[in-house]
């Protein structure tokens, strides 16, 4: 077994500890089979990233497979209240949203409106996304005090612009290394250009999965096209599952469920950027949207946090909402008594009635600390009260989404496409946050190595008017 290759993610004897997180986390009593894995030597999961260090003897993974089935099979008490069904979620929705009228002056409008305005608001929503993945880039899987640590260590705290490796002392940047494959490109000293990250992956997928399929794609057209063009290297925890599973010849929505423990985390939450952007002040349409894209891979809060998202967008880019109305809106596409809908007016009230954002964080961290840092339901929380806090500013919600920890890449890529998005102009970001960006994104995505900020933006308002 020397040498054998570890890849992260799908390890059976790994994803065992982590659907044991997951049934305790929605319910469900698998207190026997936590035992069996227990008294067989079976690992608690890894509690930062995908794999363990050594691989399991082939008794363990068999046993693995076995309980990962059997798990499986467990009912939920929480499924009535957490649908991942449309219909159901729908149902579940009280004040499930229609269409808003078009406003005289729409921020990002619909076909019959001029294409200029819509166009410079997609433009800072694009970048606000690019700005927020890069800052928190460097700080992912850090835990909250080091991530305060490094940024007061430069008189950067509360956080305002680029993590720096200058300045922080020799001891504490031993104690607390940057994340090792992002530093080279996204600390302040080292930025140029925007590198590639899934948090912009993505987006450019759904862009180009709406240019070949147009609004009424199904969820198996998704699933073609990370075929086609995503590298399976490129995907992560709920998604590489899914990819695997594919490749199985499991069909969607299986995809989502088979030996899937990260099937709430927070992965189709980063893909539902351009659902909302393409269905300005309509959220209902693009949590519907979301939702087809999300099922490939994720349930129950991973699906909602996607919808949620979505929703949020959509309400912001009709030009009606504040960021407050916004937020209020993507309530309406989450069923109300589900944990993420819980988690995110948790986080709302909390930033309304705390003005210290470190508090804030400080009391979700207490309310959600025992799950892992890429669960869906945390991050809707903090980037909630991250949005809510910041009352619309750009330079705040980044900040603030970054400062919290948890998934911090994601978290400010989605704050900043938001807060972009309703400053409503590339000029209205400050340049400190674009002008390094360059205009350039990088990345392995078939056809979009090198483009620029404006021409996605471009490309994102061609299918916002298409009929």
């Amino acid at each position: 077994m020397t040498g054998a290759l570890r890849l992260t993610w799908v390890q059976p004897e790994d994803l065992v500890g982590h659907e044991l997180r997951q049934a305790a986390e929605d319910g469900r009593d698998a207190s026997g089979i936590a035992a069996v894995w227990r008294a067989a030597g079976g690992p608690a999961p890894p509690p930062a990233a995908g794999v363990s260090p050594l691989p399991a003897a082939p008794a363990l993974r068999a046993l693995a497979l076995r309980l990962l089935d059997e798990l499986a099979e467990l009912p939920s008490p929480l499924a009535a209240l957490e649908p991942t069904d449309l219909p159901a979620i729908r149902a579940a929705c009280p004040d499930w949203p229609t269409p808003e009228p078009e406003p005289p002056e729409p921020r990002v409008p619909r076909a019959r409106a001029a294409a200029g305005p819509a166009v410079e608001a997609l433009h800072a929503a694009w970048l606000g996304r690019a700005v927020g993945c890069l800052l928190g880039k460097p700080v992912e899987k850090l835990p909250l005090h080091a991530i305060r640590a490094l940024g007061r260590a430069t008189g950067n705290w509360p956080l305002t612009t680029w993590f720096t490796g200058r300045g922080v002392p020799a001891e504490l940047a031993r104690a607390h290394p940057w994340n090792r494959r992002s530093a080279p490109t996204s600390l302040a000293e080292n930025i140029d250009g925007m590198p590639e990250d899934d948090d912009l992956n993505y987006p450019l997928l759904n862009l180009l999965l709406l240019q070949r399929h147009g609004r009424g794609f199904r969820t198996a057209d998704v699933a073609r096209l990370w075929l086609d063009e995503l590298p399976a290297g490129r995907v992560f925890t709920a998604e590489r599952v899914a990819y695997r599973n594919l490749l199985s010849g499991i069909e969607p929505p299986l995809t989502a469920r088979r030996h899937n423990p990260f099937r709430e985390w927070i992965g189709a939450a980063i893909r539902a950027d351009v659902h909302g952007w393409t269905h300005p002040g309509d959220p209902g349409a693009a949590a519907e949207q979301a939702h087809r894209d999300a099922v490939l891979t994720h349930t129950a809060s991973g699906v909602h946090s996607a919808m949620f998202i979505a929703a949020v967008i959509a309400a912001a880019a009709g030009g009606g909402h504040d960021v407050h109305g916004a937020l209020a809106a993507g309530l309406t596409v989450v069923p109300p008594d589900s944990r993420l809908a819980r988690a995110v007016r948790s986080g709302i009230a909390a930033a309304r009635a705390e003005p210290r954002f470190d508090t804030v964080v400080d009391r979700l961290h207490a309310a959600h600390g025992d799950r892992h840092w890429v669960h869906a339901v945390p991050n809707a929380a903090l980037l909630a009260a991250a949005l809510t806090h910041a009352d619309g500013d750009f330079t705040g919600s980044v900040c603030r989404a970054v400062s919290g920890g948890w998934d911090t890449d994601s978290n400010g890529a989605t704050a900043g496409s938001v807060a972009g998005l309703l400053a409503g102009a590339p000029e209205a970001l400050p340049e400190r946050w674009t002008a390094p960006l360059k205009n350039r994104l990088a990345t392995s995505v078939t056809g979009f190595d090198g483009i620029g900020f404006d021409a996605l933006a471009r490309l994102t308002h061609q299918e916002a008017i298409r009929p």
